[in-house]
């Protein structure tokens, strides 16, 4: 996965009040002391409603025209 892929979660996550299947857009990658994404989560106006540091097998690629 790179940076600005569209991920979503495989599992909820309620203490950020994110069901499972939320779609948001990788903005960092760190390497570092393990793999992990920064994914921000946003509404429909763009309006960022989280952003969490996330391992890979807690997210899938959501393939879209562009990838």
């Amino acid at each position: 996965m790179d940076l600005y892929d569209l991920v979503e979660l495989r599992e909820a996550l309620p203490e950020e009040n994110l069901p499972a299947g939320a779609v948001g857009t990788i903005v960092h990658v760190f390497h570092r002391p393990e793999l992990a994404y920064e994914i921000e989560f946003t509404d429909e106006d763009g309006r960022t409603l989280s952003s969490v540091a996330l391992t890979p097998d807690r997210i899938r690629r959501v393939w879209t025209d562009r990838s």
